[in-house]
């Protein structure tokens, strides 16, 4: 017997195999491809979707499982709606991270890159690729994501290469990529970075008072610097120009410490008064803000450390030492001879790479960038709302940063990645970009050329990935199979973009730019970006906390579905995930509930049919569940279309579990012919949980179907449900059937009934004539009522309950209360103790003026508390007495 047979037949849910039998027949059969749904697909519906290329050096995390969950809900809603779909899965090559990861293991063998050559080291790092890489790809299938394998791309592959070159070359052609000397943010490990992948920290650092002596003179200016290693690259002190401290310095110039160079006192409105002594030192080359004022004055840029961080000539004896342990022997010395006044605590925010965690560092150097004239036009598209951020206060950020947008840094100082298309001639000197290698200068035609030895930045490559995965620029190298010529009228604009909202401006921003500059059209009309996944306090997950949740690990203990709806049922939109074991063992219990209410219908008939070849329902209960389905329908398709993920989980729970598992099974019991119906319904409704929970729909509709799942293929590529039906009096007279049920047991229950049967009862509720018998039949079955009547007034001496749509009634007449009646004598004898007591302490000034507040605040609440309990039971004492 087959794997997936048995799984058909066995007598308890095992998510285990059926999750891994089931995904590998998925594969398999080609469905997760673009043509996978070719039997459903609707001419001219076109769905494609990204995956945001996760590292090749990755594995998957929480915030993955959450990104890829909901990517997965979407394109599989799509792929049943008869969407041609294609989720498009893929790795990027993450330049810094993985070269680290291989130097590391060369290093281990004693092996340095340089001995290598670049060439070689290339080599090692696609085995490494080959090998390693794309671990998170599989781990993906454990998740139950549907990409279109056959499709996967790396930001590496021939074909993304010619795209990069392609986009590099056009934009360097069109004046828009240029090279220069610049201040770029610089990590003496992974060198240049651009602006956004330097993160902040919180620093305790020191605050350096230094004498700055005036020329030929025993005065001196104190300058307050948290970097004292880069003084050596001073070329002016600054004051605030209306401050009357300094004005009579204002073009003297001062003696740099130990250097003896002299430098000029100069005024710039820049200088905050407030700060340190309100003069400060100008080093443009080694600071942001100085690099601007060094060129409003013309003021000479010194560089004073080199690429490793290792201080220059220019640091005179301390030439030789790495910046920041210099720090302390440049201190040392300056003290010893009397230039330092004094030295403070300061806390600051410091730079750092966001790779390896070095201080980073401003730094003149030789660079490429894209110029900001390439966002133009993605600011004005995206201000006149073609593309849509949900939620939407994400365009207020959006529009912030582009405000504030600079020219982008694209080279970087590696090995791995995508080597500039730049070309230098060695006998004119000329400069050009090609797309291909040439033999030979374009200015000249010499042959001593050789090509930048730089990379770009993994985002530049990152940027292109909604149209360089679509075949951009390979028209005629692409492969057949790989690269269809039609992908990019198909599936350019992509219609989504769905990604966490921390790479806004890393890839986000950056791809509406190249994609609008490159293509003239924005690459996404709507972009979902969703929030990080805390744990269940809502703490950032970090190792030092212990509090990170492996996602593989709950796959393992709970099921990818469960894993899956639990995500999905937090993720309201611009909210935080806070994910906790409580809510994965509500979901697991959801699981529990679909399966018995599956094995209860099993229970009444061997198969059922679908919704379609049943036709519409005949029994009162069957149209009664088909209008909920009907309204559950276009619940959920009006929440997944507008991307209220956890909306249509919820809706989803509410109807399987709330209406169809507890009433629906309850209620068929009083009428077993309903039950052929019911079994269609939840079929149907299977197909509505599909993309949520994709493994146990599939498996109960199968269970349901009486069919193998070889033999009648999955649900996955069946049509969305479209179902629509409407009996409203039929409808009304069931919410008022389970309303009188759910009143008259709670009023039994007042007397302790609950469980036993009763001769009479009554019910004050409009029903039409015609439905009287339906209506009695339910009541009197479900809630042990021998007679039911029917009434429009109250009845005297009964036991009331009120609920929404009804009133009841239980006569008490023949009923003997005197136990009830002693019962909640004595519960409210015992109650007022507790409240005499507790009022006693409240009204005790020496206990109120010296007990905690927190004993006060729950002995407060606890009074309240009984106070509210001894009035119930009162009431119910006044109803029972006669």
């Amino acid at each position: 017997m087959q794997k997936t047979e048995s799984i058909q037949k066995a007598t308890s849910y095992d998510p285990k195999e059926v999750e891994t039998q089931y995904y590998e027949f998925w594969e398999k059969s080609g469905y997760f491809e673009i043509d996978g749904n070719r039997a459903i697909q609707k001419s001219g519906k076109n769905f494609c979707i990204m995956l945001p290329p996760p590292n090749v050096t990755g594995s998957l995390h929480i915030g993955h499982a959450l990104n890829h969950t909901l990517i997965d809900i979407i394109t599989r809603f799509k792929r049943m709606d008869g969407y041609k779909t294609l989720w498009q899965p893929g790795l990027d090559h993450a330049g810094i991270a993985t070269q680290n990861v291989v130097e590391k293991q060369l290093l281990a063998q004693g092996v340095k890159k340089e001995s290598l050559g670049r060439e070689e080291f290339i080599k090692k790092v696609w085995e490494w690729k080959e090998k390693s890489g794309g671990m998170i790809l599989n781990q993906m299938r454990k998740l139950g994501s549907s990409p279109a394998w056959s499709r996967t791309r790396f930001t590496m592959d021939e074909g993304l290469q010619n795209a990069v070159k392609e986009a590099f070359v056009k934009l360097y052609d069109g004046g828009l990529i240029v090279q220069g000397e610049y201040l770029v943010n610089w990590c003496t490990h992974d060198g240049a970075l651009s602006d956004i992948e330097v993160e902040y920290k919180e620093n305790n650092g020191k605050l350096y008072y230094l004498r700055y002596f005036l020329e030929d003179s025993k005065d001196y200016v104190v300058v307050a610097t948290t970097r004292p290693e880069t003084y050596f690259g001073d070329s002016a002190v600054m004051v605030n120009p209306q401050d009357e401290r300094f004005k009579h310095l204002i073009g003297k110039s001062v003696v740099l410490p130990l250097l003896g160079r002299k430098i000029p006192v100069i005024a710039d409105s820049y200088v905050d008064m407030e700060f340190g002594t309100g003069a400060v030192k100008v080093t443009p080359a080694h600071d942001v803000n100085d690099y601007e004022v060094g060129k409003r004055h013309n003021l000479e840029q010194i560089v004073v450390f080199d690429k490793y961080g290792i201080l220059n000539e220019n640091a005179g004896e301390f030439a030789g030492l790495e910046r920041l342990e210099a720090r302390k022997s440049i201190i040392e010395k300056l003290e010893s001879l009397g230039f330092v006044e004094k030295i403070e605590d300061y806390k600051n925010q410091v730079g750092h790479c966001y790779r390896c965690g070095n201080v980073v560092e401003p730094y003149i150097s030789k660079q490429w960038f894209l110029k900001k004239e390439v966002a133009q036009g993605a600011i004005e598209k995206i201000n006149a709302n073609i593309s849509n951020f949900y939620p939407q206060q994400w365009k207020n950020n959006y529009n912030a940063w582009m405000r504030e947008l600079r020219d982008w840094c694209i080279s970087r100082q590696l090995w791995w990645g995508h080597q500039i298309p730049v070309f230098y001639c060695e006998s004119c000197g000329g400069q050009f970009a090609s797309v291909d290698i040439p033999k030979a200068c374009k200015h000249c035609q010499s042959d001593k050329i050789m090509q930048d030895p730089d990379v770009l930045d993994t985002w530049f490559s990152s940027a292109l990935w909604p149209f360089s995965t679509l075949g951009y620029a390979n028209g005629e190298f692409g492969k057949e199979e790989l690269w269809n010529p039609s992908d990019m009228q198909e599936f350019y604009p992509n219609s989504l973009l769905i990604t966490g909202f921390d790479i806004l401006f890393f890839w986000v921003a950056r791809m509406l730019m190249m994609g609008e500059h490159l293509l003239n059209e924005l690459p996404y009309p709507d972009i979902y970006l969703h929030a990080l996944v805390r744990d269940e306090f809502g703490n950032k997950m970090s190792k030092s906390k212990g509090n990170v949740i492996d996602p593989l690990e709950k796959i393992e203990e709970y099921s990818a579905d469960v894993l899956r709806f639990t995500l999905a049922i937090l993720c309201a939109q611009g909210r935080d995930v806070k994910l906790s074991s409580k809510q994965m063992e509500v979901s697991k219990n959801f699981t529990n509930k679909l399966y018995n209410a599956a094995n209860f219908l099993l229970l009444n008939a061997e198969s059922f049919p679908s919704l379609s070849e049943l036709g519409a329902p005949k029994t009162p209960l069957g149209q009664y569940f088909a209008e909920l389905l009907s309204q559950n329908i276009k619940e959920v398709r009006e929440h997944l279309e507008s991307y209220r993920f956890n909306d249509g989980a919820n809706t989803l729970y509410r109807f399987l579990w709330n209406e169809f598992c507890d009433w629906g099974i309850e209620l068929s019991k009083a009428d077993k012919d309903s039950i052929l119906e019911l079994g269609a319904i939840f079929k149907e409704a299977l197909l509505l949980l599909h993309p949520y929970m994709p493994f146990i729909s599939d498996y109960l509709w199968h269970k349901l179907d009486g069919t193998k799942l070889e033999q009648s293929g999955s649900i996955m590529v069946r049509q969305f449900p479209s179902f629509s039906y409407t009996n409203a009096e039929n409808f009304t007279t069931f919410g008022k059937i389970i309303d009188s049920i759910v009143s008259l047991r709670r009023a039994k229950a007042t007397i302790d009934l609950a469980n036993q049967k009763i001769a009479k009862g009554y019910v004050n509720v409009e029903i039409p004539q015609s439905m009287h018998a339906l209506f009695t039949s339910y009541v009197c079955k479900l809630a042990k009522v021998e007679s039911l009547e029917i009434v429009q007034e109250k009845i005297p001496n009964c036991i009331v309950d009120i609920a929404e749509k009804v009133e009841s009634y239980l006569p008490i007449a023949d009923i003997d209360l005197s136990p009830i009646i002693m019962r909640l004598e004595k519960q409210a004898q015992k109650t007022q103790k507790e409240i005499e007591k507790l009022e006693g302490m409240l009204k005790n000034e020496k206990f109120v003026a010296n007990a905690p507040k927190a004993v006060l605040e729950t002995n407060q609440n606890t009074l309240a508390e009984q106070q509210q309990k001894l009035e119930k039971i009162t009431q119910e004492l006044k109803t029972l007495r006669p």
